[in-house]
């Protein structure tokens, strides 16, 4: 059975943003503030839209480069630490073990041949 564009657009956002969620999981684990998984899912989607917004507003203001990623990168850490109740070190380290995270798990599904998969939320992955 074949897929149209749009599933399989759909297909890559659901399993981008698992993946990105997983990253996330296995962050808050390795800093010792874990939730469930869901939680994570909802930080990874969310700290997606922050990074989206703190981007499209440089964008619109001119404001281009190195600054608004590093903007966008400090609202991300205060997502995951205040979806974690947590204060910006701990967040911190979620987000490098998120990182880590999102890297190996991506190899991985390259490695297995599922390539074109990102990991949702999750900056620089």
């Amino acid at each position: 059975m074949a897929t149209t564009g749009a599933e399989s657009s759909i297909l890559v956002l659901v399993v981008s943003i698992l993946v990105g969620g997983l990253a996330i999981h296995v962050g808050a684990t390795f800093a010792l503030t874990s939730r469930n998984y869901s939680h994570a899912i909802v930080t990874a989607v969310l700290g997606a839209l922050a990074w989206a917004a703190v981007n499209f507003l440089f964008t619109e203001l001119s404001i281009a480069g190195n600054l608004s990623s590093l903007v966008a990168l400090v609202v991300w850490v205060g997502v995951v630490g205040w979806r974690y109740d947590t204060g910006w070190l701990r967040a911190a380290v979620i987000g490098c073990f998120a990182w880590l995270g999102a890297v190996v798990t991506l190899a991985l599904l390259d490695f297995l041949g599922v390539g074109g998969i990102g990991a949702y939320g999750i900056p620089g992955a």
